[in-house]
C-alpha cells in the first residue's frame, strides 16, 4: 500500500508532499502522521512512512529514509547514510544528498516544506518564520551546489503547503526578522482586521529563491490552516500530527 502525494511536476525527480490521508494512525494524529507524538505508537508512524517511501521510490525500502530533528535554524547537513523512519540523521533544518538510494524528508504542520533538485543531487529545507529569517533556503542551495557541483542556476525549488497569510497573524518581531534577511515587507506583509501584521511565508520564500537565481520555483498550493487534509499546529494544537515533503534522486 502507498500514500497519495501532491507532487511538484517541474522538479524532475521523484518527490511529493504528503497529506493526512492514507495512513493507519488514529485519534488526533489520524491518519498519515509522520512523527511520533500524541500517543501515536512508533509502529504506526513506521508503517505510515513505509507507505510514503513506496509512493516516492517503489524500489527503495523505508530503511533508506533520512529524517531530521528540526530546530527552526539554518544548519544544513549532507546525508550519506539514512536514519530509517524512527531515528534522525542530525539536528538541522536542511539536508542534501548525492546518493541515489536515500529519500530525504522534512516534516511540518504549518511551516514551509521546501524541496530542491539539481543535476547530481537533491535537498530539503524546513522554513518557519525563523528559518526564513535565518536563511535556511540559501544555506541549503549552497550545500546542494557544494555537494553536487551544480550552480544555483541549475537548482529547481518546490514550495509545499503551509499556513496561509489570511490566518498567519504574527508579532512585529516576526516581520522584523524576515525583513532583516533582505525580503522587502511589501512582498510578504499585509495588515489584518485586528491591525496586526499577517505574513505570507510562501511569498517570502519565493522572493528568496528568486534572489538566489535558481532555475525555477514551483508552488504546490495548500493552506494548512483551512485544509482538513493537512495537519496544522495553529488550528489543531500541539498534539496534531505532521505531514512531510519528500524527495529522492534518480538518473546520473
Amino acid at each position: 500500500m502507498s500514500a497519495p502525494l501532491r507532487a511538484a511536476g517541474g522538479l524532475g525527480v521523484p518527490n511529493g508532499f504528503t497529506t493526512r490521508v492514507g495512513g493507519c494512525s488514529v485519534g488526533a494524529t489520524a491518519s498519515l502522521n509522520l512523527a511520533v507524538r500524541g500517543g501515536d505508537p512508533p509502529s504506526s508512524v513506521a508503517e505510515n512512512w513505509r507507505r510514503v517511501v513506496a509512493s516516492v521510490r517503489p524500489d527503495l525500502d523505508v530503511s533508506r529514509l533520512a529524517l531530521l530533528h528540526q530546530v527552526h535554524g539554518a544548519d544544513v547537513v549532507r546525508v550519506d547514510a539514512p536514519s530509517g523512519p524512527l531515528a534522525v540523521v542530525a539536528e538541522a533544518d536542511g539536508a542534501v544528498t548525492i546518493r541515489r538510494d536515500v529519500v530525504l524528508a522534512v516534516r511540518v504542520a504549518d511551516c514551509v516544506p521546501i524541496l530542491l533538485a539539481a543535476p547530481g543531487g537533491v535537498g530539503v529545507a524546513h522554513a518557519g518564520w525563523r528559518g526564513t529569517a535565518s536563511g535556511v533556503l540559501a544555506a541549503t542551495v549552497r550545500a546542494l551546489c557544494d555537494a553536487s557541483g551544480a550552480s544555483p542556476g541549475q537548482v529547481r525549488v518546490a514550495i509545499g503547503p503551509c499556513i496561509g497569510a489570511a490566518r498567519y497573524e504574527v508579532g512585529d518581531e516576526v516581520v522584523a526578522g524576515i525583513v532583516a534577511s533582505g525580503v522587502p515587507p511589501s512582498c510578504f506583509v499585509t495588515m489584518g482586521p485586528r491591525g496586526r501584521p499577517h505574513v505570507d511565508l510562501v511569498a517570502a520564500v519565493r522572493w528568496q529563491a528568486a534572489a538566489l537565481g535558481v532555475a525555477g520555483v514551483e508552488v504546490v498550493a495548500g493552506d494548512t490552516s483551512v485544509d482538513p487534509d493537512l495537519y496544522s499546529h495553529r488550528r489543531d494544537g500541539p498534539e496534531t500530527g505532521r505531514f512531510a515533503g519528500v524527495v529522492a534522486r534518480v538518473g546520473p
